[in-house]
């Protein structure tokens, strides 16, 4: 059995147990699949980094939820390389990462702001009956489709898919009692991964939006503050064209509801790119069981 060194990192946040927690193992090249999942199902956030060397990049890395591997996660990303950043093993501001979706290009500020560049945004309609969507999602059918007179639903990637659906006010997003099961089967049934959930109704004056992820065919019933999905929603507002002047900067509040505070910057000039803090809270080792050994991982 191997002893390894984990951390858990807060994005999208500056201030510990708030934000979106990641698992980030930076030594992970002596790991299988199997127990790098057996390694998040221990640790128990929405995701875990795994970083291992790469002869495309600077690091390849890998993504699980508790549940199963998944080939991109913003927040994740972003714990990953702002450890990196404070630990004083990442040389300059740039930093690429080889992920089951291409090489990503990352970057961080002299304020600690780590930037990723994401895929080139795809938008498509998603052809779903509101009916549907409030009953899935525990909130009344009006509440949707008066928003969906001028955003109509849709499933919007930036190298991760989300249904986004937009909703009238922060009232009724925090009401939402969503159903795990009929979520998932609305998200598998256009192909999604998760259901982004919104309402420009927001807490914040500088904030552009509010927002809720729900990803439990992934694993992840709720997930704090998304990195990725907030791309994904900033492109489809840009694609249906919901501000005559889109802000320079787009500002996404999550994880309120589950009082774990976020913020996710976006920016959409020359392509889509996610950026955020994070703050290391947790550090400690983990024994890991032999690739052939069926023993549960002790802390």
């Amino acid at each position: 059995m191997e002893t390894i060194r984990v951390r858990t990192v807060d994005a999208f946040t500056d201030e510990p147990f708030a934000g979106n927690p990641a698992g980030v193992v930076c030594d992970a090249d002596g790991l299988t699949g199997d127990q790098q999942q057996a390694i998040a199902s221990e640790l128990a956030v929405s995701e875990t980094a795994f970083l291992t060397a790469s002869p495309r990049a600077d690091y390849r890395i890998r993504y699980f939820t508790p549940t199963q591997e998944v080939p991109l996660c913003g927040h994740a990303t972003v714990a990953a390389v702002a450890h990196l950043h404070e630990s004083g093993a990442l040389e300059g501001e740039r930093l690429t990462l080889e992920t089951d979706v291409g090489v990503l290009e990352t970057r961080v500020d002299d304020d600690g702001t780590v930037w990723m560049d994401q895929d080139a945004p795809s938008v498509r309609p998603a052809d779903l009956a509101y009916s549907r969507l409030a009953d899935a999602l525990g909130v009344e059918q009006g509440a949707l489709e008066s928003v969906g007179q001028d955003l109509p639903l849709a499933v919007a990637s930036t190298g991760l898919p989300a249904l986004v659906v937009p909703i009238t006010y922060l009232s009724e997003l925090g009401d939402a009692t969503p159903s795990a099961a009929a979520v998932e089967a609305l998200c598998a049934e256009v192909d999604a991964t998760g259901l982004y959930l919104f309402t420009f109704d927001t807490l914040a004056a500088d904030a552009t939006l509010h927002g809720r992820f729900f990803a439990p065919g992934a694993g992840v019933p709720e997930d704090p503050v998304t990195g990725t999905a907030s791309g994904a929603v900033c492109a489809y507002l840009e694609r249906y064209g919901a501000f005559d002047t889109p802000p320079e900067e787009f500002r996404l509040e999550q994880g309120h509801f589950l009082e774990r505070p976020g913020q996710v910057r976006v920016r959409l000039a020359g392509g889509v790119s996610v950026g955020g803090t994070a703050v290391t809270t947790l550090e400690g080792t983990l024994v890991v069981p032999d690739a052939d050994e069926e023993d549960i991982i002790e802390v």
